[in-house]
Order: structure tokens, then C-alpha cells, then sequence
């Protein structure tokens, strides 16, 4: 395709976010290009796609209208569903609580959403790279060739290390506790647990993070770990915690040996919450490039298509004078804002727990099952606050 020499947007990634933004923009009748470096939309993956289900997301941010695109996910884009979450802590004891969930095919569904985009009235420009960004105009260089093109309005939904975002100065406070990376394989030919999502904790597999075994159907699964880098012990890589969790730990090794390797995925998920400011006169972020994620679980699916949804609207709404464009600041953090700032607080307090396994035991033994969900959405009862005072661990 030849892009127009100008649109009302620009949205840079095809992410959940950057679809999401695209689609209400397009039907609010603004004129929206949407540009991924990526050539096959959802390819490579990033994610390891659980997503909880349409009832379960409003308790995580219940002041948030969801996008109608999380109304009705196609069965195409779902691997497998679930109704339990399990913890296994480092002493093999473990919890559960109940959770209507799915195993989401990333690929599928990115594609999902951006065809929604596109029969919205969006243009898609694939696999093509922006190379520089001069105000709300992007020169742009790929399998379409090389262009300069204009916008009223930018908006970066262009992941963690947001190309945007850098260029106006919308980037958190360096944070290297605040950056965690997934490496994941997706593996076939290993008995798991179809009906449970399992998050594993011991600080000789995941220190400072913790693993997980998603069923993906079948005998296919997703496991991985999600680690920040400055707890690497020396000479460790995350493949090599991976690797150590699925071949050593006593009780998830037994489930996977024997597995044979068909995809490895891999990516940076900020966990440091979102930047000080997320919109400028001409400029928003959105999803990861945002931080617009639940830190205490990794989970952005649904915050990026809320915070891009937010966008899209903001931006139509700015041009048609009924707002400022930095007004999104105020709209996205009123709508899930606390939600992001608590995951934060707890995830940093959970920090301090997975530092000792004893502890990290202890606390999984004492939390009830219905507490320890709250805590996976990133909120902290007044019981659980409370209880941990008693173990003596130092918060106030």
C-alpha cells in the first residue's frame, strides 16, 4: 500500500493497545494509520497470553469501561480455558482459588483485533519500521518503502522501549527492579493440569519472580519464568532459570521432562508502573509503552486495550475541541490508575517476600485463597497487611 501524506492519527503498534485505539478512533470517523514493524501481525510472540475472563477483568478494574472487543473473544483465538489458579510455594506446599480464564493464541487474536481495526476504516501498514519522529510526523522505512508522513495526533503503543514514547519524553524513571523479562517455551508432549494456571516461587528458579504452566490444550503447554535481570545470579540467563525450573524443580520436572521444545518466546514487561506523564499538546503512549500492566501478575492484555481504547477516544475527542489531549492523563488514571499504582506497591513488597523462600512459604501458607486472588490482582487487604505485620516483616 502508498500511505496518504497525512491522517488525523497515527498509532505506532499493532499491539492490543494500538488496535484497540485504532478501532474507536476509525469509528468515531477519524482518518487513523496504524504501523507494526512486525510483518505477520502477532509474530514474533511476546506474551504468554492468559487472559481472565470478561467478569473477572472488571473485578480487576472495576471503574474501567472494557473495550467491546473483550466482550466476545473468538473460540479461534482461545488454546485452552481454566477455572483454578494455583500458587506452589518454594517448600512444594500449595494454594488455589478459583478464576474463569483463558489461554489466549496470541497470534490469532493480535490479528483478531487489528482486522477489527482495519474493518473499522483504519489503514495497516505492516512490517514497517518508524525510523524518526520530528513533532507528530513520522518518517517511516519497510516493505512499503520509505516515507514521511503527518499527523494531528501520535500515539505511541509501541511496547516497552517505546520508540514515541522516547522521542517526547514519555518514559518512567529508571527503575532496573522496574523491567522484568519473560522468556517462555511453548512445549508439546507433557501431561499438565488442563483445568489450572500454576505460578511457581523459589529463589533458585525464579528469584525475585516466580514461573508458570499454562495448559494450552492438549499435551501443549506455555511455561516460563519472569525475572528481572539484576537478580540474575552470575553467569544465569533467563533461559537458564527456564531451563533449570522445567528439567530440576522437584514438582514441575516431573510434569514436563521429556517435552519437546516448539517456540520460544521472549520480552521485556515493565512492572515499574506508568510514567509520571503519558500525554503531551500533540502525543499519547499506551499499553506497555504506558506501563498500563498489573505488575503483581505480568498480566496487560485488558489494561492495554482499556488504556488504548482511552486513547482513541481522547484523541478524536481533542480534535473535535471537546478536550484537551493531555486530559487522557486524567481519564486513563481514573479509570484504572489506582489499580496500577497498588499492583506496584504490592509487587515491590512482594519483592521483599521471594527474597526468602521461608518467608515466601510462610506467606503463601497464611493467606486465604480468596486474599491471595486479591493479591494477584494487586490490591492488599487490610487482613493480609495486618498479618504480615505479625510475621514481622517490616511493613508499615
Amino acid at each position: 500500500m502508498t500511505p496518504e501524506t497525512s491522517y488525523d492519527l497515527i498509532i505506532v503498534g499493532a499491539g492490543p493497545a494500538g488496535s484497540t485505539a485504532a478501532t474507536y478512533a476509525a469509528q468515531a470517523g477519524a482518518s487513523v494509520l496504524l504501523i507494526d514493524k512486525k510483518k505477520d501481525i502477532g509474530i514474533p510472540l511476546q506474551c504468554g497470553g492468559f487472559l481472565p475472563r470478561l467478569e473477572t477483568l472488571q473485578e480487576l478494574v472495576p471503574n474501567a469501561e472494557l473495550p467491546f472487543t473483550l466482550e466476545s473473544i473468538p473460540s479461534e483465538c482461545i488454546h485452552a480455558s481454566s477455572s483454578v489458579q494455583r500458587f506452589i510455594a518454594p517448600n512444594g506446599n500449595s494454594k488455589e482459588f478459583e478464576v474463569d480464564a483463558d489461554a489466549i493464541d496470541r497470534r490469532r487474536f493480535d490479528k483478531y483485533l487489528a482486522k477489527v481495526a482495519g474493518k473499522s476504516g483504519a489503514q495497516l501498514m505492516a512490517g514497517t519500521n518508524v525510523l524518526e519522529v520530528n513533532g507528530t510526523t513520522v518518517k517511516v522505512d519497510g516493505v512499503f518503502g520509505e516515507h514521511t508522513i503527518h499527523g494531528k495526533v501520535l500515539i505511541g503503543a509501541d511496547g516497552p522501549n517505546s520508540i514515541v514514547g522516547k522521542a517526547k519524553g514519555l518514559v518512567r524513571d529508571p527503575d532496573p527492579m522496574g523491567t522484568g523479562t519473560a522468556f517462555e517455551y511453548e512445549i508439546s508432549g507433557v501431561d499438565v493440569d488442563r483445568d489450572a494456571v500454576e505460578m511457581y516461587f523459589g529463589k533458585d528458579y525464579v528469584p525475585g519472580g516466580y514461573a508458570w504452566v499454562i495448559s494450552q490444550g492438549g499435551d501443549t503447554a506455555n511455561i516460563g519464568v519472569g525475572i528481572r535481570e539484576v537478580l540474575f545470579r552470575n553467569g544465569m540467563s533467563a533461559r537458564d532459570y527456564l531451563e533449570r525450573f522445567m528439567y530440576e524443580h522437584p514438582i514441575a520436572s516431573k510434569k514436563l521432562t521429556g517435552g519437546s521444545i516448539i517456540s520460544v518466546v521472549s520480552g521485556l514487561v515493565p512492572v515499574g508502573g506508568a510514567p509520571k506523564v503519558t500525554a503531551t499538546k500533540d502525543t499519547l503512549v499506551a499499553g506497555d509503552a504506558a506501563g498500563h500492566i498489573i505488575a503483581t501478575n505480568g498480566g496487560g492484555i485488558s489494561t492495554a486495550m482499556v488504556g488504548g481504547k482511552i486513547a482513541g477516544q481522547t484523541a478524536v475527542d481533542s480534535l473535535e475541541g471537546k478536550c484537551k489531549l493531555t486530559d487522557y492523563d486524567e481519564r486513563w488514571r481514573k479509570e484504572m490508575g489506582l489499580e496500577i499504582k497498588t499492583a506496584v506497591y504490592v509487587r515491590k513488597l512482594m519483592d521483599n517476600l521471594m527474597r526468602s523462600d521461608s518467608m515466601m512459604s510462610a506467606a503463601i501458607k497464611m493467606i486465604d485463597p480468596e486474599h491471595m486472588k486479591a493479591l494477584q490482582c494487586g490490591q492488599l487487604p487490610d487482613a493480609v497487611r495486618k498479618g504480615l505485620i505479625k510475621m514481622n516483616f517490616g511493613i508499615k
